[in-house]
């Protein structure tokens, strides 16, 4: 069987970018250096890990490790079920 990242909810990329940058920000991933994309990190310098400069960072996933980016999935993983429990436990329904 293939694996597929097709998102169920295609218009959820945008807001799991946003979280896995606060994520990886939180884990103190953020690296100002990386002249890579940027448009996704604005919560880096919110989370005191980016640079003290006041530009955001960035997150140069080619040099993280496989651990670090593991990391940063199980995560995402984690808040989203308890996101979902929480829905039911309000009553409502996926």
């Amino acid at each position: 069987m293939s694996r597929s990242n097709q998102k169920v909810v295609p218009g959820c990329k945008a807001a799991l970018d946003q979280m896995k940058y606060e994520i990886a920000a939180e884990l103190g991933l953020m690296n100002s250096s990386f002249a890579g994309g940027g448009a996704d990190t604005e919560f880096g310098g919110e989370l005191g890990t980016a640079s003290s400069g006041g530009a955001s960072g960035s997150v140069n996933w080619s040099a993280i490790s496989t651990r670090q980016a593991g990391s940063v999935g199980g995560e995402i993983t984690k808040r989203l079920i308890a996101q979902a429990e929480q829905a039911l436990g309000a009553g409502f329904t996926l």
